[in-house]
């Protein structure tokens, strides 16, 4: 059975942007490639309890183990050695990647305070869209009560579009909240 966004996709996107755009050929409508979830955390005092939870709740966010990020560089004014975690990651792609960009778009991003859509300024010339999540209590999988640390990430959806506009509407007529021209930030 396919996630129900994937058939949203296959239903309703795939024509909207085959109508929009003159597609020649089905291979050049631009699709989902992978969505990559990407957290730092500071502090040195408390930084190998923080990449355990961190670790833990972006599992239970997006169904799939994270990995520890490692520094690169010693700086010592950060007391950060060569080795040391200093974040994680998450790639997702195929059934995963739909449940989690349905259950985001459906269920967490109506949950953000003060909610008024999401920036449409945040592509990156190659079709990617990149939005940072300040809270990850959004998602209903974090249990409230057994939060330790209120964590933000990075949630980065690459596409296959080439432009900016094709990854838009791509995103658009997924689902995805942007934010009206006009209204306030």
């Amino acid at each position: 059975m396919q996630p129900a966004l994937k058939e949203i996709y296959k239903d309703k996107v795939v024509t909207g942007l085959k109508e929009k755009f003159d597609y020649a050929n089905v291979h050049q409508i631009p699709s989902i490639e992978k969505v990559v979830l990407n957290c730092g955390f500071g502090k040195a005092d408390d930084r190998k309890a923080a990449a355990e939870n961190i670790i833990e709740d972006l599992g239970k966010i997006t169904g799939q183990r994270a990995v520890p990020t490692r520094a690169k560089n010693a700086i010592s004014n950060f007391k950060l050695r060569i080795g040391d975690v200093v974040g994680a990651r998450v790639t997702l792609r195929g059934a995963r990647m739909w449940e989690f960009l349905d259950r985001f778009i459906n269920v967490a991003s109506p949950t953000i305070r003060d909610f008024r859509g999401l920036s449409a300024k945040s592509f990156d010339g190659r079709g990617n869209y990149t939005v940072g999540i300040n809270d990850h209590t959004i998602f209903p999988e974090i249990e409230l009560d057994k939060v330790s640390r209120q964590i933000g990430f990075d949630m980065t959806i690459v596409t296959t579009a080439k432009t900016d506009d094709e990854a838009r509407e791509l995103l658009t007529l997924l689902g995805i909240p942007f934010r009206k021209p006009g209204s306030a930030a």
